[in-house]
């Protein structure tokens, strides 16, 4: 099926097509609850975020074959705002003021949801925004299903310290807010472990940059004094293809320096030959080779949905989903599809994961969340080698000295950015 980058409306299911050409456009508008998908569907996104945007429709082909919400069926409006991040603002406000949508899945990367949010905070929209971020943000119209540094970024680097004695850091970003935020966060914490500044090396390229041929020589060249060196990396989208062939062709293994990435998940590995990354590490919240029943019930579900059994499921799907089932709950409990009444009755909201435990959405709009590193197998999936029991998400890090007297909460102290010192409720700050 091809988008536009116009609005799409698109029916759930064939019986709901079926229905909803029987009704006026009036009447469609009111027996429907329309469901905004704000996903890159081209560009140098797409090859991540187009598999969230059939996962959304899945989700709401599912939904609307138990009933739909409130006895109303989902229509998805589907929008493409291709890798365009000024863009993405026009798509969330067409998307409420033209669309009239009831909640938006969508973004991937910090940038495009730091456009969307001034968006919906002056139209008071709801967004569920599902992929690991930098975290320094709580917004009350924003549910974060992702992982926060503390969820995925620090245990990676745990990781690294406590079991692979790593002694030199890289740390290889695409030049946006998330990367840099994330490594500010990293390098403090490194320095505060005991890794010496001259020890960290950082790097940033551009989206869709394809020469890592320097990048990779450099990072190689940090071993030299026979440190144990380890790249950390928040590099986005399909520069990860060129990036991974680089290693390969310099002959990096595993075993020489490892890589754990924070956004390469099967989706991306599915692109790639993974002949010569097999070792190489994710830190995830899931993984596909999750071994319980309810991952397994998923994966049919979804390959019934694509007609293909090849395709794989990713962390930013299953946060997709967690998010997704909280809000046709916590819509149910609302009695109504209104925003304020809807993240109220968020907060708490209870549901399975994928990976055998429960999520739980807190009052600083974070889900809790079991901490995963995957080792990359030669088929493409991830040997779950590490795993802990849910971990609550922090909006604010603990280790930024500006951040770590901030607090979020949405439920008592309504609000999203407490100063626990001056115990004042401060205006989050734009630094879009």
């Amino acid at each position: 099926m091809k988008f536009s980058t116009k609005s799409l409306r698109l029916a759930g299911a064939g019986a709901l097509l079926a229905t909803t050409m029987a009704y006026s456009p009036a009447q469609a508008a009111d027996d429907t609850i329309k469901v905004g998908v704000l996903h890159s569907l081209s560009g140098t996104m797409a090859i991540s975020e187009t598999t969230l945007k059939d996962t959304v429709l899945m989700l709401i082909d599912e939904q609307n074959k138990k009933g739909g919400v409130l006895g109303k069926q989902l229509e998805a409006v589907v929008v493409d705002p291709a890798s365009d991040w000024p863009l993405f603002a026009e798509k969330a406000r067409e998307l409420l003021t033209v669309d009239k949508v009831d909640v938006m899945f969508g973004c991937w990367t910090s940038v495009s949801r730091k456009s969307v949010l001034p968006v919906i905070e002056e139209l008071n929209g709801l967004l569920f925004y599902p992929v690991q971020y930098e975290g320094e943000e709580s917004s009350k119209n924003v549910f974060y299903t992702g992982a926060a540094p503390n969820q995925q970024a620090i245990p990676a680097t745990d990781y690294y310290l406590e079991e692979l004695g790593v002694e030199k850091f890289a740390l290889l970003g695409t030049d946006y807010v998330y990367p840099r935020t994330t490594n500010k966060i990293l390098e403090a914490y490194l320095k505060d472990k005991g890794i010496p500044e001259e020890d960290i090396f950082v790097n940033y390229t551009p989206f869709g940059h394809s020469d890592w041929s320097k990048i990779v020589a450099d990072v190689k060249a940090l071993g030299a004094d026979g440190k144990k060196v380890g790249v950390i990396s928040t590099i986005n989208g399909d520069a990860n293809i060129g990036f991974y062939k680089e290693l390969a062709a310099q002959g990096i293994s595993a075993d020489d320096i490892p890589v754990v990435a924070f956004s390469v998940g099967e989706e991306e590995l599915s692109g790639l030959d993974t002949t010569n990354l097999v070792g190489h590490l994710a830190a995830w919240n899931y993984f596909m080779s999750a071994d319980v029943p309810v991952n397994a019930e998923f994966i049919k579900t979804w390959h019934a949905f694509t007609g293909d059994d090849k395709r794989v499921t990713n962390d930013p799907m299953e946060a997709t989903y967690i998010g997704f089932n909280m809000w046709v709950n916590a819509v149910e409990q609302a009695g109504t599809t209104d925003v304020d009444p809807v993240t109220e009755a968020m907060i708490g909201q209870k549901y399975p994961n994928l990976t055998g435990t429960e999520a739980e959405m807190l009052p600083n709009h974070h889900l809790t969340k079991p901490v995963l590193i995957g080792e990359i197998q030669a088929d493409g999936q991830f040997d779950i080698i590490s795993q802990t029991e849910p971990v609550p998400g922090d909006a604010w890090t603990d280790f930024l000295p500006e951040s770590a007297v901030l607090e979020s909460d949405w439920k008592d102290l309504k609000c999203g950015m407490y100063n626990t010192e001056t115990k004042t409720c401060v205006q989050m700050k734009s630094n879009y």
